[in-house]
């Protein structure tokens, strides 16, 4: 069998799109897919390297991975009108005012802020959420802390706030902390499109057949998983950091959704948007036409 090296992020979303192959549930067409499991960050300096065949990898970082890489259909990480969130020890002054964002919020608040002077930790520089930060606000400093790490860090002050991503999204309250803003509504205000976190992507010198094969296999594993739940669910939940089941579903239900099965136009299209935006306010070094198999 030929080894494919399939690389995936350690949160309970991506187990779940792989439980299928990982369990050997569906066929893979003759290709044995090794299963990577590395923070989303080191997957992405891995995608720049090059290192293997198959990987989720940040939007932001797919600029920089665009000649080496295509994006599968299937597999993205998506929300909309929700997405990578600020939290901070305490509230933060914030206009009276509301900014309704959709029919179906009633006057949804999208906090009216700086982030000027503040220090924030941030999961990585290659993250699509420190993109999102920047196109909110150019000017801030921030550190750099481990995904999991950041809401104690800044429960223990050692900054300002944190940009959370994965399950603490869900979990925040849990520490003590006050979300400031939620950069899924911001980007729906903004764009009217959902905001695309991660994709999954495949390099391109493997070829269009094998590009193509292994995206319908990763599909297969996807609709596995979605007609198959609980036993699905029990699989991702080891890749949960002890958060209850009902966190777990609900944070699988948020992100492997209709756009995970196939994309479509709007969730290519949020894509687009987001490296567009990136290009124009000089955030990424140049405009990315991004490609799909």
């Amino acid at each position: 069998m030929l080894a494919i090296r399939f690389g995936h992020s350690p949160d309970p979303d991506d187990a779940f799109m792989f439980y299928a192959i990982a369990k050997n549930k569906i066929d893979t067409r003759g290709y044995q897919i090794l299963h990577v499991v590395e923070d989303i960050e080191s997957l992405n300096r891995r995608a720049l390297r090059g290192e293997l065949e198959v990987t989720a990898v940040s939007v932001h970082a797919y600029a920089y991975l665009a000649d080496h890489y295509a994006i599968m259909r299937s597999g993205a990480s998506i929300g909309e009108k929700y997405g990578p969130i600020v939290v901070a020890r305490e509230p933060w002054g914030q206009s009276p005012g509301t900014v309704p964002v959709s029919a179906h919020h009633d006057k949804v608040s999208v906090p009216i802020f700086g982030l000027k002077g503040k220090k924030i930790a941030i999961p990585g520089t290659m993250t699509t959420a420190y993109l999102v930060l920047k196109l909110f606000q150019k000017e801030f400093s921030f550190v750099i802390v481990p995904f999991d790490k950041i809401l104690d860090y800044v429960k223990n002050g050692k900054a300002d706030a944190g940009l959370v991503i994965h399950e603490g999204q869900l979990t925040y309250q849990d520490k003590g902390l006050h979300k400031i803003i939620d950069f899924g509504e911001w980007w729906w205000e903004k764009t009217k499109l959902p905001l695309a976190l991660g994709v999954d992507v495949v390099r391109k010198d493997l070829g269009p057949q094998m590009m193509k094969t292994i995206s319908e296999v990763f599909k297969e594993s996807i609709l596995y998983a979605m007609e198959h739940r609980e036993s699905a669910l029990d699989y991702a939940l080891q890749f949960g950091r002890g958060i209850s089941r009902e966190s777990g579903d609900r944070f699988v239900g948020m992100y492997v959704n209709d756009y995970t099965r196939d994309l479509g136009k709007r969730g290519e299209d949020g894509i687009r948007e987001l490296l567009v935006r990136g290009f124009v306010q000089k955030i990424l070094p140049r405009k990315i036409t991004p490609e799909f198999v």
